[in-house]
Formats: C-alpha cells, structure tokens, sequence
C-alpha cells in the first residue's frame, strides 16, 4: 500500500494567523516570475519554495501564498524584468486607518506591500520537492 501524503492549508483572517503562516514562509525562496497579481480578481499569489518547518525536518514543499481582496500593490527594490530568486524573510500587518498593509519582506531590502480592507491569507502546499 502507498503512503498518504497530507499537505498542509493555513488560513489566517487575523494577525495571529497572518503570523503562522510568516513563520511558515521565512526563509523561504521566491522566484520573481512566480509573483502574480490578478487585479480584476483581487488576488496576490505567490509561489515559495520553503522548508517544511511544521514537522522539524529538511523536507522543501512548494507552498501557494494566496491573498485575497487586494486592493493595490507596491513594489520597491525588486527587478521584475530579471528572474532572481527572492528570499523572503518575513510578513508584517500594519492597520492604516480602515485599511490593512500587508508587507511582504524580502532580503536586500526589497519589500511587497499589498492594501487591503480584509485580511483573507492562505498558505496551501502543493507538493513536496526531492533534492
């Protein structure tokens, strides 16, 4: 008999969960082609290569870190013309009046922040990678 492979899905509709799914994604690597944003849809999707830090070993999984109800993006420091591999350090939460600034941050000072009126932000593996 094969083995069951479970994948993990993290939702966060608060900070605390916002935190989890960071936690979850530091140190993770992103390639600048994998970052999509789908304005009509109000989606921010990004794709990480992260270590699987829930089970404490060196496992990587392909991981989607979805956004939803985006209503605009800011990038600084990021050459989106270049395929670089980001590494991503951290996700923060700021409240700016009614609205939430989600910043993704990355290494070399290079930074995403998404505005939103709701926090709405999913982690979902997709497989696991075989070095």
């Amino acid at each position: 008999m094969s083995k069951k492979i479970y994948l993990a899905k993290i939702i966060a509709k608060d900070p605390h969960g916002l935190q989890v799914i960071s936690a979850c994604c530091a140190d993770g690597k992103v390639k600048v082609e994998e970052i999509k944003y789908l304005k009509k849809n109000k989606l921010f999707l990004l794709l990480v290569e992260r270590l699987n830090k829930e089970k404490d070993n060196n496992e990587k999984i392909k991981s989607i870190c979805k956004f939803e109800f985006v209503d605009s993006v800011k990038s600084k420091n990021i050459d989106q013309n270049n395929n670089n591999i980001l590494e991503l350090l951290a996700i923060d939460l700021f409240k700016v009046r009614e609205n939430y600034e989600i910043t993704l941050l990355f290494k070399n000072n290079a930074f995403i922040t998404l505005s939103t009126e709701v926090l709405e932000a999913t982690l979902e593996d997709q497989n696991k990678l075989n070095d």
